[in-house]
Parts: C-alpha cells; sequence; structure tokens
C-alpha cells in the first residue's frame, strides 16, 4: 500500500528540502502540479510502478482560492487514499525573514514588506496547518537535519498504518521545539558541561552516557517516561494518530537530553526515529 503525501506550509520553511529528501528514500515526488490534478494522478501514481516508497505532492501556493481547494483535495485524497496525510512546514516569522532576506528572493504573497507577506500568508494557511496531520518546525533545523529527520520519518520499514514515533533531544537555551507532542525536562541531573574532560564530548559519548545514566534519578526518570508511554502509545495509535514526537530537554542539548533520548529510544524498542537537534551548537 502506497503513502500519500501533501506537503505544504510557509514560504521558506523547507519544501524544496524535503522534496529532495523524500527522492533520496524512494519517494515519487511531483512539484507544483494544478491542486484538481491531484486527486487523478495520485490515483495513476498509485496503479503505476511498485517501485516507489510513497506518492508526495508538493504544494506552494498561497492564495485563499488555492487553501480551500487544496483542502477539498485532500478531503478527496483521505476518501481515495487511507494512508492520504498532510504535511505543513512552519518557522518563526524572524527566521523566514532572515532567509528570504538571504537569498534575495521575491516572496510570494502579494505585499509591500517581507514581513506583510509572511504575516499575510500565515494568515491565510491557519486552517491548512490546523487540518495538518503532522507539523514540522525548521525554524531551528538545518538543511542536513531536516533531510535526516525526513528519512528517519518516512522511511519506516514498517511502513503505511504504523504510528511512527519520534525522540528529539533539545537544549532549552535554543528554545523548545514547537512541533512535538510531549515534553520532558532533565535539567534536575548533574551536569556533565561542569566535568572538564566531558565538557568536550557528548552524550554519544559512553563516558558521558555512563556518567549521566549512572544516576539513581535518571533511572528514576527512566522508568516512569518508558512507564507512561508504554501504553500512551499503544493508546495513540488506537485513536488514529500517525505520528508521535517525543522531545528530551536539557540546558544546552549537548550531553544529558541526547544520553537520556538514546537510552529512551533504546528502552521503548518501537524503531523510533531519533534527532539530536543541538548535538553541535
Amino acid at each position: 500500500m502506497y503513502e500519500i503525501l501533501l506537503v505544504t506550509g510557509m514560504s521558506g520553511a523547507g519544501r524544496s528540502t524535503v522534496s529532495a529528501a523524500l527522492e533520496d528514500i524512494g519517494w515519487f515526488v511531483i512539484d507544483n502540479l494544478p491542486i484538481e490534478l491531484i486527486p487523478r494522478v495520485s490515483e495513476l501514481a498509485v496503479s503505476g510502478s511498485p517501485d516507489y516508497a510513497g506518492v508526495a505532492f508538493i504544494a506552494g501556493r498561497s492564495g485563499r482560492d488555492e487553501q480551500e481547494q487544496l483542502l477539498a483535495t485532500m478531503n478527496e485524497l483521505r476518501a481515495q487514499h487511507s494512508t492520504a496525510k498532510i504535511l505543513f512546514l512552519d518557522a518563526p516569522d524572524e527566521v523566514l525573514i532572515r532567509r528570504f532576506e538571504g537569498t534575495r528572493r521575491r516572496h510570494p504573497f502579494p505585499a509591500p514588506s517581507v514581513e506583510e507577506a509572511i504575516s499575510g500568508e500565515r494568515s491565510q494557511l491557519q486552517v491548512l496547518r490546523n487540518s495538518a496531520d503532522l507539523v514540522i518546525e525548521t525554524g531551528s533545523l538545518n538543511s542536513n537535519q531536516l533531510r535526516h529527520r525526513i528519512a528517519e520519518m518516512f522511511n519506516v520499514a514498517d511502513g503505511p498504518g504504523t504510528m511512527r514515533v519520534s525522540i528529539i533531544s533539545f537544549g532549552y537555551s535554543n528554545g523548545i521545539p514547537r512541533d512535538v507532542d510531549l515534553v520532558f525536562d532533565c535539567r534536575f541531573l548533574p551536569n556533565p558541561h561542569w566535568i572538564e574532560e566531558l565538557r568536550p564530548l557528548s552524550g554519544l559519548d559512553p563516558s558521558v552516557s555512563e556518567y549521566v545514566l549512572e544516576k539513581e534519578d535518571a533511572q528514576h526518570f527512566l522508568k516512569d517516561v518508558v512507564g507512561m508511554l508504554e501504553w500512551q502509545i499503544p493508546a495513540f495509535e488506537s485513536e488514529g494518530k500517525s505520528y508521535l514526537s517525543i522531545a528530551i530537554g536539557c540546558t544546552g542539548g549537548r550531553h544529558r537530553s541526547v544520553a537520556i533520548a538514546e537510552e529512551l529510544k533504546r528502552r521503548l524498542n518501537v524503531g523510533a526515529s531519533i534527532l539530536h537537534r543541538d548535538i553541535d551548537r
């Protein structure tokens, strides 16, 4: 069974990167197809070659009429394909402004300034964002991190119909990820940053991981979190949730949260993808 994905979102939030990432993992990607043709083309694509992992439509128009048409099209796709989903890409206004100023591209939404264009587009896309099955906040991700996240989220061996679980480690000093479902704070644990020989290392290093995980509080924390998730994950899945994202935060996102996130993935044993957002900051 093919997975059908409609990728949309704010201009400058990373549609081109997501398109390339999906192609890299074997998806059939169609960009800027007229909206009214998407349902028909999806039927043709699904009935075609079995070599593709899924079919993705990249939609970038931001006019009010186009968004209403896109929602209607998505409802039609969902009626045709039980695996059809909307992926919405977003980023904070200041990040989008910086990206447009850096590339000197003209924003597609008609407005006197980039700031006003972003505000107008965001207002028009709000209903579509609310209807999305998955929202990815790309403001704190570079291109490689976004490609990695897409590859892990949409290249799961269990295939369509299985809820995808992702674990993200982060640093509170760099902001809480805006697109996650559950957030856990591990800043109560002793910080390896203050141990001179551990400071230049990360939570992926065995010596840092051992320092973090050997603490009784860390074991208590992991036991409680795993115990909760072991019944929550099946409950979310039975309610039809397609994606569940779990964030683990420490101060800088390099030591404690990384070690805890890796151990959480090992203990959950659900084939979760993992992203260490701030490990190199």
